[in-house]
């Protein structure tokens, strides 16, 4: 068919209307969209009157209705905001910071590691060389004033090393400080500083112990060395334990953001009351994660005296060595003691308080002056709690019975305390069903028996030979058949001499002989 046939034919025009048709499609979807793009406020102008019914469409230049419902929202939201303001300026005058300046004594000093970070403000590469000055910042609360003498309380791990001391308030002025005493069992130290001016403000301190789980909690300090911070939160938990090694507080828990510098500052509620002092952190990368632990300041409020007067903190010292039996299910179970709370009397010093008062190792401590005990932890803090001299009735398990002993609380002497030559019977012992234990290396010929689970250097069992890792199968010859078996024929009365036949590594053995005074 030729070209001009072609164009005149059918088919030809059909193809042609088709390719039109698409093309004056496209031109009005361009021209639409042009249209669809132009600003908001040029559909609502095209718009008219239709404006009002479109979401929105007015939000940026007219607020919504104030309801109220959303009114009254808004007060309480508000009184909210001016309680918070209060506790700002009811606080923030009472807590300085602390700018402080230590030499290192030792050729390395490690930091403490995560999960327990002090949040002291220091070096993260945990050494550094012999006698170089390590300086740091802290955060403190004035809790006293006397005279012209003002006393803030921190941290032993900020200021209990300090050769220079700068007080810093909120307001700016400085002060050179210096310790007046610190302990490192409760992690405190004061530190004091001198001035005639009159408007220095002095901490209100609460009742730790009225504190509840989900009570707003506000803390206070100078984190990262920025002064005055206050940060809100709620107390997560209270009565934890494992803290750093060597401090016998229970905590505050917290998720009010705590940061290094902020360790010593103050830990306050609602109405400004300091209840704790914040010391330390748990953390994977060594910033706050919501996990904050402060002292409750009702463990702390007699240390001030103590610190104040003595330069030390005066504890009461019953003269027992606690173990956390409860942990071992099998051992508490042989002990008649699964389920029980209070302390596990593992050692006692010979002629110590205790000693003296009839209180044996096994003996399990469960109330103190009629008090329950919740922990071990618990019962040294109310032991060291308890005025030197004075008398306190012990409340003990023993051999499954309760009974009730009543014993002079002496002072705390560091030097008797620390003397493991008199620690009886310096031995501790687990049953041999404890999970702890690898049932395939016992022996196939011991049936019955405890195994020797730590050994205290230079005490009684010391000397005797014993080593961890034995398994003592009689005491003066008497078969162990249990736990509570040992601890009855160790404590067996009218026995000069105690010995042990022992099996290690496969062998039965007999120990030396102790002669009990």
């Amino acid at each position: 068919m030729g070209i001009k046939k072609r164009l005149y034919s059918k088919k030809f025009f059909i193809a042609n209307l088709v390719i039109l048709g698409v093309i004056i499609g496209f031109v009005f979807a361009f021209i639409a969209g042009k249209g669809l793009g132009k600003p908001a406020s040029s559909q609502v102008a095209s718009a008219g009157s239709y404006n009002a019914a479109i979401p929105g469409v007015a939000a940026d230049t007219a607020n919504p209705e104030l309801t109220a419902e959303v009114n009254a929202a808004l007060n309480q939201a508000e009184a909210v905001q001016d309680a918070f303001r209060y506790v700002a300026k009811t606080t923030l005058p009472a807590v300085v910071e602390l700018d402080v300046t230590e030499k290192v004594s030792d050729t390395k000093k490690n930091l403490p590691s995560i999960p327990f970070e002090f949040f002291f403000n220091q070096p993260d590469d945990g050494s550094m060389p012999d006698t170089t000055p390590q300086e740091g910042l802290g955060s403190g609360v004035i809790v006293r004033k006397t005279g012209n003498t003002v006393y803030v309380l921190t941290n032993n791990h900020v200021a209990g090393n300090a050769d220079k001391i700068k007080v810093i308030l909120n307001d700016g002025r400085e002060f050179d400080g210096s310790l007046v005493g610190a302990d490192d069992r409760k992690d405190i130290a004061l530190v004091k500083f001198e001035t005639t001016d009159k408007d220095i403000v002095v901490a209100k301190l609460g009742d730790s112990s009225k504190i509840e789980v989900g009570d707003w909690a506000i803390a206070v300090g100078s984190p990262f060395g920025l002064v005055s911070s206050v940060t809100t939160g709620t107390i997560s938990a209270v009565g934890r334990n494992g803290g750093p090694d060597g401090n016998i507080n229970d905590f505050i828990q917290t998720d009010a953001a705590i940061n290094k510098g902020n360790s010593g500052g103050a830990l306050v509620n609602i109405r400004g009351e300091v209840i704790g002092i914040n010391t330390w952190i748990a953390s994977p990368t060594g910033g706050s994660v919501g996990l904050g632990f402060a002292i409750p300041i009702n463990n702390v409020k007699g240390a001030i005296d103590d610190l104040i007067t003595h330069k030390e903190v005066q504890y009461g010292w019953l003269g027992v060595s606690l173990l956390d039996i409860t942990s071992d299910k099998a051992s508490a179970k042989e002990m008649g003691l699964d389920g029980k709370k209070g302390g596990f009397v593992a050692h006692v010093f010979l002629g110590g308080p205790a000693d003296k008062a009839g209180i044996l190792p096994g003996d399990f401590i469960t109330a103190i002056n009629g008090t329950p005990v919740k922990s071990q932890d618990e019962l040294v803090r109310k032991v060291g709690d308890i005025p030197a001299g004075t008398y306190a009735t012990i409340t003990i398990i023993r051999n499954g019975t309760q009974r009730e002993v009543r014993t002079r609380i002496d002072l705390r002497d560091k030097n008797v305390a620390s003397s493991n030559k008199d620690l009886f019977p310096g031995v501790s012992v687990v049953s041999l069903n404890s999970e702890s234990i690898n049932k395939s290396k016992l022996p196939s010929n011991v049936k019955e028996g405890v195994m020797v689970a730590d050994v205290i250097a230079k005490s009684p069992a010391s000397v005797m030979g014993l080593k961890i890792g034995d398994i003592i199968t009689k005491v003066n010859d008497q078969k162990v058949t249990s736990m509570a078996n040992f601890y009855l024929l160790l404590n067996e009365q009218g026995k000069s001499k105690l010995t042990f036949t022992i099996v290690r590594d496969g062998q039965t053995l007999d120990t030396l002989a102790f002669n009990r005074k």
